[in-house]
């Protein structure tokens, strides 16, 4: 029974994440996965989250943000989307987290809280 409820979540935060990419280009910004930067630049992904991470199951997303083509990188330039992330949260009944609300600031990161984390 477990399992079938974090699938649930899962498909539930896959689907919020697909309405966040889709708010963010209605304001002219740009998200890509964070983890294909990782990728590109070399860096190694699989260092990145801590075992048993809400990244590992399925429940979290770092984004990288580009705002007329400019990478953005401070927690800020986040502010917007990851509140709209957590409105979006309370008005569709998801335990949707910002990383920006965090006390190690995470701007980039987006997730579902389970099993007491964000």
């Amino acid at each position: 029974m477990a399992d079938l409820l974090l699938r649930d979540a899962r498909i539930a935060f896959t689907l919020a994440l697909a309405d966040l990419v889709r708010y963010a280009a209605t304001l002219g910004f740009h998200l890509a996965f964070a983890e294909g930067m990782d990728r590109i630049t070399g860096k190694d992904p699989t260092t990145d989250h801590m075992k048993g991470s809400l990244h590992e199951i399925g429940l979290a997303q770092d984004f990288d943000l580009y705002i007329d083509g400019v990478y953005m990188t401070e927690t800020a330039d986040h502010r917007h989307l990851g509140e709209w992330w957590e409105a979006y949260g309370v008005a569709h009944h998801l335990p949707l987290a910002w990383g920006g609300h965090f006390t190690h600031l995470d701007g980039n990161h987006y997730s579902s809280r389970w099993g007491g984390k964000a």
